[in-house]
């Protein structure tokens, strides 16, 4: 009987298959995975409302964060002409994408806790 396991894992390895590279770009990194976790599972946030809720972050790592998932699609800014101004974050439709992704790893974490 053929094994599984060892054929996806070389399917996986092969670098011309598997773009983990450009993936691990684009969520890799301490704050991302948690700033779109916030924003797939709770929704739409102020800037102050994902620092408070992101314990550790510095306001500097959180912007820059937000530039770069907002630079590459995953997340969407809307600015208020209001004075002060009001500015919100949102997961697109690319960061949702990946919901499956995130209980997937739920489910992972879940099912290893023994």
């Amino acid at each position: 009987m053929k094994d599984d396991t060892v054929s996806e894992a070389q399917y996986i390895e092969s670098t011309e298959l598997c773009p983990m590279p450009d993936i691990a770009q684009l969520i890799g990194g301490k704050w991302k995975l948690i700033v779109l976790q916030i924003l797939i599972f709770q929704g739409t946030k102020r800037f102050n409302e994902l620092r408070r809720q992101i314990d550790g972050v510095t306001q500097t790592m959180l912007t820059n964060q937000l530039r770069a998932l907002e630079r590459d699609g995953l997340v969407s800014r809307k600015v208020y002409a209001e004075v002060p101004p009001r500015v919100e974050y949102s997961a697109t439709a690319r960061a949702m994408a990946l919901t499956p992704v995130f209980r997937a790893m739920h489910d992972w974490w879940v099912g290893g806790e023994t």
